[in-house]
Parts: C-alpha cells; sequence; structure tokens
C-alpha cells in the first residue's frame, strides 16, 4: 500500500508546480501590475478632478458652503433635476423594456432601423438632440403646435430630453438577458396551466430585475449631469426651468468658483448618495432573484 501512495502524492506535489508555470507565462500581467494600472487611471481620470473639487470647496467657510448651497434659486435647480431625472429614469424604465421585449421576441421589416435607432442618443451630439427637440415640441414646432399643452420652456420639456438621452442605457441592459432567456422555461409555465401575465410576473420578471435596475440608474446618473440637450428646451427661466448643471456653468462664467465647486459637491453627495440605494435596490433583486431560481 506504500509504494501505490508515493505515485498520488508525488503527483499532487507536481501539480502546484506546473501550475506556478503556469502563472507565470501568462500572457496577461500580473495583479500588481495590473492593480497598479487601474488605480493610476482611476485617479487621473476621477479620484484627482473630485478630490480637487472638495478640497476647493473646503476653503470655504461652513456658513458660506450652507449659505451658497441653500440659495433659493440653487434649491430650485435641485428640486428640477433630481424630480426630472427620477421620472425620465422611471419613464425609460417602463418603455425601454417595452423596446427590448419587441427588438428581442418579435421580427418585422424594419427591426434593424428600430435597433440602429435605439443607439441614436449615444452617437448624436447634445446640443443638437437639443435643438431638434426644440424644433419639434416649440409652440410653432412640427409636434407642439397639435399639442394642448406647451412642452418647450417648461418642466416637462427638460423630461422629455432626459427622457431622450436616457433610453439606450436601459434598452442596451436589458437585451441581452432576454436574448439568453430560455422560452422552454415560460413554455412550461404554459404548460401548467399560467396565464400570460403570470408567466411574465414569475417567470420572466424575476430575470430582468436586476438589469433593468441597473439600466435606471444607469439612466439616471447620466440625466443629473446632462447639460447640452436640456438647455435648449429648457428655456432656462429662474426658479422654473434651471436645471443645476446650468446653475455650475452660470457660476463658472461668472468667475465664482466657490459658488460653481458648492453646487457641484451637492449635486455629487446626492449622485452618491441615490447610487448607493439603487445599488443596494439591485442587491435585493439579486438575492431575490436567486431564491427564485432555486
Amino acid at each position: 500500500s506504500v509504494p501505490s501512495a508515493l505515485p498520488a502524492a508525488s503527483s499532487a506535489a507536481a501539480k502546484p508546480r506546473r501550475s506556478w508555470l503556469l502563472r507565470s507565462h501568462s500572457v496577461l500581467p500580473g495583479f500588481s501590475l495590473s492593480l497598479g494600472i487601474t488605480v493610476l487611471y482611476l485617479s487621473l481620470v476621477m479620484l484627482i478632478p473630485l478630490a480637487a473639487v472638495f478640497v476647493t470647496t473646503s476653503q470655504l467657510g461652513w456658513s458660506r458652503f450652507w449659505a451658497i448651497a441653500t440659495d433659493a434659486q440653487v434649491v430650485a435647480s435641485y428640486k428640477l433635476t433630481l424630480g426630472a431625472s427620477l421620472v425620465a429614469a422611471l419613464l425609460n424604465a417602463g418603455f425601454g423594456l417595452l423596446v427590448a421585449w419587441v427588438l428581442v421576441r418579435y421580427d418585422f421589416p424594419a427591426r434593424r432601423l428600430v435597433d440602429a435607432m435605439v443607439d441614436l442618443p449615444f452617437a448624436l451630439p447634445t446640443a443638437v438632440a437639443g435643438i431638434a427637440l426644440t424644433a419639434l415640441y416649440a409652440p410653432n414646432g412640427w409636434i407642439g403646435q397639435y399639442l394642448p399643452f406647451k412642452v418647450s420652456y417648461t418642466p416637462l420639456g427638460v423630461m422629455v430630453a432626459l427622457t431622450f438621452i436616457g433610453l439606450p442605457f436601459v434598452v442596451r441592459t436589458v437585451q441581452p438577458v432576454l436574448q439568453d432567456l430560455r422560452q422552454e422555461q415560460e413554455e412550461a409555465a404554459a404548460m401548467l396551466g399560467a396565464s400570460r401575465w403570470q408567466t411574465f410576473r414569475h417567470v420572466i420578471m424575476p430575470h430582468l430585475l436586476p438589469a433593468l435596475l441597473t439600466g435606471a440608474s444607469l439612466a439616471f446618473a447620466r440625466a443629473l449631469g446632462e447639460y447640452g440637450s436640456v438647455i435648449f428646451i429648457a428655456g432656462n427661466q429662474p426658479f422654473k426651468t434651471e436645471i443645476a448643471p446650468l446653475m455650475i456653468i452660470s457660476r463658472l462664467e461668472e468667475y465664482d468658483y466657490a459658488g460653481a465647486t458648492t453646487i457641484a459637491v451637492v449635486m455629487l453627495l446626492i449622485s452618491f448618495v441615490m447610487l448607493f440605494l439603487i445599488n443596494l435596490l439591485q442587491a435585493w433583486a439579486s438575492l431575490r432573484t436567486g431564491r427564485a431560481a432555486r
């Protein structure tokens, strides 16, 4: 029995050496080098600029910071930006799911054209998008002249612009999940007597929920910082249609760097809090989906 155990021991001892040889001859760089490049890149692109904003704001006294951050005109821009971004993200979650469902589950003649048009807000310059939306929804525009209510130069116009630029995030996040979803599960649910609504709610939606929340959160984050497509259709009326990014640009044009950085810090903190809550919601949805799969 002892000699028979020797080959097994020798083979077990050879495995770590073989794996070490594979690691040493890997084409990709090692963990230390990869981590260093990643940290350097993130520092140059994100951490250092964000730290500069906080450092500039920290030079102000608390009283001056609070006075700038709670100015009535600035607070009105916070409310419009957050409210319009949230409504746009919710609309994109519903209609983005519908668009992704149609593109994946149905075959029609203009399917590729519609699929390509989804990416139009990605390729179109934001200023061009703002001018196009204003031309469409202005009181004398192609669509606005037939509407019984005013869209351009109102908060509704801001929501229209933010919905336009955020739709691709939801569609492109949900679409791959729908494509990978096996239809055998839906057929099994139908054979067991489930209705279409029950199949969608209990079989399909648990798999789509994490991706749907991710796409909606990306659309919300994009809407918070959107500027080019909003300023034309908003009209930029004080206390009515001014967004927070416009307030930052206005302070910079007035060489009020303290005011600009203060508004930027407040928006950053709000964004971090909202994204943290959305990530918690995504984690809950993932756990719920995993339990449902079991």
